[in-house]
């Protein structure tokens, strides 16, 4: 393919990847430092862009050099947010997920699809108790916190109202979107060999602290099968009146899955994964969004649909979820 039109269709490329309110034009000048006019030479073909201004846009955009120069290999550019952080802190994390699915929300029309190895990281956060152990242990035992070297879990010490409060914007996030989420019977299994690890190796400060954990856990398991059951998310207490975007819940009793989220929308598709647990790899790939997006619709035609239908089906999946879950308890007389 002649330059030009690789310029003209990487230009294309980058104008379709833009949420619609963002004129392309005048982020190009901005980036670029240089007039409408010359930009809109650019986009024309009529001027070569430079090496520099191609890294320029490639490292802003998060575009890769393999699509625009139509290079066919295996090869796939993730953007991972947050990789070159030195900070310690969760909140940190909880803020770029804010500020990842507000991006997402941008868009006109959009579409969240969800493969959960684990619960989604939103749901740990709609009670207290459960926000604050799980904040404990990420930062604890995953992240290495200093501060937290030698301590134990306490409610009362560490209820990390500031991770709570920044999570709660995460949720109501979420909440905006019309989601398909993809359970498996195990996706809950790690939290409880966590909360499990901590009891046995006496991490729990207090049995209350023990107890106001599962307890939580339970009631965190109770509305994500109430939101099923109505069909729609919503923040804790909420009323019908104030319920949010559709919700499609599905269960696979065969393939745990692997934390992929896929986004859909009227501009454009991305797939996020996860790395270290819960640091996230973004990319725009074609190639790789079509390979991840059949095989989610793949497990979608062999999965059950529990939201708004399904009430033997979802009554069982969730009676089984708490099954495990109070088999915790048997631990405080251990």
């Amino acid at each position: 393919m002649e330059t030009q039109a690789i310029q003209q269709q990487f230009f294309t490329h980058l104008k379709q990847s833009l949420p619609a309110h963002l004129s392309l034009v005048d982020e190009l000048c901005e980036l670029l430092d240089i007039s409408a006019d010359s930009v809109y030479r650019r986009l024309r073909g009529e001027k070569p862009v430079t090496i520099d201004e191609l890294k320029k846009i490639c490292d802003h955009y998060h575009l890769s050099m393999d699509q625009l120069l139509q290079l066919n290999n295996e090869s796939v550019l993730f953007r991972a947010p947050g990789l070159n952080s030195t900070s310690y802190e969760f909140i940190d994390y909880l803020k770029m997920s804010v500020g990842l699915l507000k991006y997402f929300n941008s868009f006109k029309r959009m579409e969240f699809f969800y493969q959960c190895k684990d619960i989604p990281l939103w749901d740990f956060y709609i009670f207290p108790e459960m926000a604050a152990f799980k904040t404990f242990f990420w930062s604890k035992t995953l992240n290495n916190h200093p501060e937290l070297r030698g301590k134990s879990f306490s409610f009362a010490e560490y209820p990390f109202s500031d991770c709570y409060a920044v999570a709660q914007l995460l949720l109501e996030e979420y909440n905006k979107m019309t989601g398909v989420e993809l359970w498996n019977d195990e996706s809950i299994n790690s939290t409880i060999n966590q909360i499990s690890y901590y009891k046995e190796a006496g991490l729990f400060k207090t049995e209350e602290d023990f107890d106001l954990v599962v307890n939580a856990f339970i009631k965190t398991l109770d509305h994500i099968e109430l939101e099923a059951e109505k069909g729609h998310k919503f923040m804790r207490g909420a009323t019908e009146v104030s319920y949010k975007q559709p919700l499609r819940f599905y269960v696979n009793e065969l393939v745990l899955g692997n934390n992929t989220i896929l986004v859909d929308t009227e501009e454009r598709k991305m797939a996020v994964i996860t790395y270290s647990v819960f640091n996230p790899l973004i990319t725009t790939d074609p190639r790789f969004i079509e390979k991840s997006f059949d095989n989610f619709h793949t497990l979608l035609s062999r999965s059950t649909l529990i939201s708004g239908t399904g009430e033997k089906d979802r009554n069982r999946f969730f009676n089984a979820l708490r099954n495990k879950v109070n088999v915790l308890k048997k631990l405080a007389n251990a």
